[in-house]
């Protein structure tokens, strides 16, 4: 058995192998040559006497540090073999060479054979998917640390998908909010309530997204204690705004808000706080969400907001309420997002101007 890198020329016997192997969730024709030829995928092709017997697609996230096992398929003939185990292994060699912290992917709950090989090479169940495959079969979601080194420090963030492209702000509200009360119910009702209430800023096109004043406002009116770090004391984020009116009502809605925060007594600093601070508020208890531009990881240029979840000596952990689904990604790829950390340090500002924010959301004190 021979494992190598597939080639264009691979095409067809691809196909083939996985008419032979699935009846249903097939990679199509179509989306294997878009993968033989993307860069942010790599596949692999197991071969016996010159025959095609086993094929494995990865696929890397764009600007984390997360591979995610897309697919292994296997001819009938060929099992029990330890050629998915051979195609595991290379995968997870090639995971590291692309300077990927974690490999994570789903198996069905009924496979069991998959799930014993891959828990015996070192996976661990992180959550489960419902309703995963086309026949509305359930998945459960392995992950492993291609180094045994990595020891992230995991806060325990509860996972929430957006709803609305808007809506990022809110999502992380909420999952900050459940972390620091688990009896906390999310739904979306509550989403759009926090983005109603958070709304600071006109985008360039579409409804308006959420500054930093607001979310600290939303979540302090809901029991919690919030500070503010923002290295910008002007209006944020009106240099991505065009027109005179819209600047005129984002300047009333900011000044607005700065005066029920100073009234409330929400703490502002007007500074950054790099990826050391970070961790040290996050030991103390604090679930900071963190404004970052969405370009290095969804070529958009768009603000958007995450809440860390984690820390390593490499890498500072994420959780984004969206899923890039025109990716193939899922909500396992938006669950603890390893980020290098000087890169996370370019991504956590946005615009010209650079604007860096954070909102370090806390249990309220209560005082005698």
């Amino acid at each position: 058995m021979h494992i190598r890198a597939a080639h264009p020329s691979d095409l067809d016997a691809l196909v083939a192998l996985e008419n032979r192997c699935f009846e249903g969730d097939r990679i199509s024709r179509r989306q294997f040559r878009h993968l033989l030829h993307r860069a942010h995928a790599a596949l692999f092709v197991a071969e016996h006497e010159q025959t095609l017997i086993g094929s494995l697609v990865l696929l890397f996230s764009r600007g984390t540090s997360t591979a995610r096992l897309y697919s292994i398929a296997v001819a009938e003939t060929a099992r029990g073999k330890g050629v998915a185990r051979a195609l595991v292994e290379r995968a997870e060699t090639e995971a590291w060479r692309e300077e990927r912290a974690l490999m994570r992917l789903e198996i069905r709950k009924d496979n069991a054979s998959s799930i014993g090989m891959f828990e015996a090479l070192g996976y661990r169940r992180f959550g489960s998917h419902p309703g995963y495959y086309a026949d509305q079969m359930d998945a459960w979601r392995y992950e492993k640390a291609l180094d045994n080194r990595l020891k992230p420090r995991l806060e325990r963030v509860p996972w929430y998908e957006q709803t609305l492209e808007f809506t990022c702000g809110p999502a992380c509200l909420i999952m900050a909010m459940q972390t620091l009360d688990p009896t906390m119910q999310p739904s979306r009702s509550l989403e759009l309530k926090l983005w109603r209430e958070a709304t600071t800023i006109f985008m360039t096109s579409g409804l308006g997204g959420c500054g930093p004043y607001g979310l600290a406002l939303a979540v302090h009116r809901r029991g919690f204690d919030a500070e503010i770090w923002v290295n910008d004391p002007g209006v944020q984020m009106i240099d991505s705004v065009r027109s005179a009116e819209k600047k005129e009502v984002m300047a009333l809605v900011q000044a607005d808000m700065e005066a029920e925060i100073r009234e409330i007594g929400i703490p502002v600093n007007f500074g950054v706080l790099d990826d050391a601070a970070l961790e040290a508020a996050f030991d103390r208890g604090a679930v900071p969400v963190v404004l970052i531009s969405s370009w290095q990881i969804y070529n958009e240029k768009s603000p958007h907001w995450v809440v860390i979840s984690g820390f390593d000596e490499h890498f500072v952990y994420v959780n984004d309420p969206f899923v890039d689904y025109d990716e193939g990604e899922t909500a396992i790829d938006s669950v603890n997002m390893p980020i290098g950390r000087t890169q996370f340090q370019q991504m956590a500002r946005y615009g010209r101007k650079g604007l860096q924010s954070v909102v370090l959301i806390t249990r309220r004190e209560i005082h005698e």
